[in-house]
């Protein structure tokens, strides 16, 4: 069986100059990027859909990433995959004080138990520290500074909030969250009223937001729960194709009215399968 560093010996023949792959060559950290994106939701994918026979795979397709950044470091003289496990392993131990009490990776695990809200709090106190580590001009320091920007808008969204209602500038509970959603619905219909194309975007916007910030406060990831949405809207979609495919009906002939009446038959038949949402 193949090890690490067969995988790292690998990467470094790939982008032998002489030798390696043309392809891989002329890559980049930046031509890397919608690779890396790619691999992600397809590990997440697969774990949403059950599909644990390929999860293995999608997992080293993904690490090859991790591998391929490392690759283009160690050419420059920045840094090295062994460096990138490094420091991983040591934040995890500094954020876990809980379990590591004197940093020892390898102490006995006679530890005392901490509560989830005892641990959450000390999470959070290290990872402001570490921010502010990081922070060129300390003074300028903001809770916001590191949630990445390439981040899915919806998931960044949720983290923005998260991160300002740790300083307590936020909802205190959901209710109020859906009187501001109503009036961000209601300020789309200004803008639409208006017929405002740039208005129009900027309230859809606001909407969003608020809708992000009612699924925080509900515990529910909005990310997931639009692919859900996604997914839903999919499955009963292709019930629509397929039933029309039956009765050798091309959709375009359809109207609206008979379309929905379809859908409608597809929710009812989910009702019958427990594993439908």
């Amino acid at each position: 069986m193949y090890s690490l560093e067969d995988l790292l010996h690998l990467m470094s023949r790939l982008r032998d100059p002489q030798f390696g792959c043309p392809w891989d060559i002329k890559q980049t950290y930046a031509t890397i990027v919608p690779h890396t994106l790619e691999e992600a939701y397809e590990v997440a994918d697969a774990i949403e859909r059950g599909d644990f026979d390929h999860l293995q795979g999608e997992l080293g397709d993904l690490l090859f990433q991790v591998v391929y950044y490392s690759q283009l470091a160690r050419e420059e003289g920045r840094f090295e995959f062994a460096g990138v496990i490094d420091g991983i392993t040591r934040k995890l131990i500094r954020r876990h004080p809980h379990v590591f009490p004197t940093g020892d990776l390898y102490a006995p695990l006679d530890v005392p138990r901490l509560s989830e809200e005892q641990v959450k709090q000390r999470w959070e106190e290290i990872k402001a520290e570490e921010r502010a580590e990081k922070s060129a001009a300390p003074e300028q320091l903001s809770l916001l500074d590191d949630v990445p920007a390439a981040l899915p808008a919806l998931s960044r969204s949720a983290k923005l909030q998260k991160r300002a209602g740790q300083v307590g500038f936020d909802w205190p509970d959901a209710l109020p969250v859906l009187d501001k959603v109503r009036e961000e619905l209601d300020e789309v219909l200004e803008a639409m009223a208006d017929n405002d194309s740039v208005a129009i975007a900027d309230e859809v916007g606001d909407l969003l937001f608020s809708v992000v910030n009612l699924a925080r406060h509900l515990k529910v990831d909005p990310e997931t729960a639009l692919r859900g949405a996604n997914s839903k809207f999919e499955r009963r979609f292709r019930f629509i194709e397929q039933a029309l495919r039956d009765t050798h009906r091309p959709i375009e002939d359809c109207t609206l009215e008979e379309l929905d009446a379809l859908w409608g038959e597809a929710k009812r038949q989910e009702k019958n399968l427990p594993s439908c949402g």
